[in-house]
């Protein structure tokens, strides 16, 4: 499995609704690719930090700067000129 077929299962796989026979190849390909560790590992958190249903605020600096980025991203890509 490449690291698009794995994100393209990713939500099933995070919802514990992927096939099993995917499941196997999916946990076979993490054991071995660090960066989609890493985003499983994310997913996970923030569905964890959101269950419970409770906000979590920023640090008013990091989500300015946050927001800033953003904004540039989304600019860059959607510049019409």
């Amino acid at each position: 499995m490449k690291c698009e077929e794995m994100l393209a299962v990713l939500n099933e796989y995070v919802d514990g609704t992927i096939d099993p026979a995917i499941c196997g190849e999916f946990e076979k390909h993490m054991a071995g690719c660090n960066p989609c560790q890493v985003v499983v590992d994310n997913i996970r958190q923030t569905i964890t930090l959101y269950k419970d249903g409770q906000p979590y605020e920023l640090p008013v600096r990091f989500r300015e700067q946050l927001h800033e980025v953003l904004r540039k991203k989304w600019q860059e890509t959607h510049q019409t000129c």
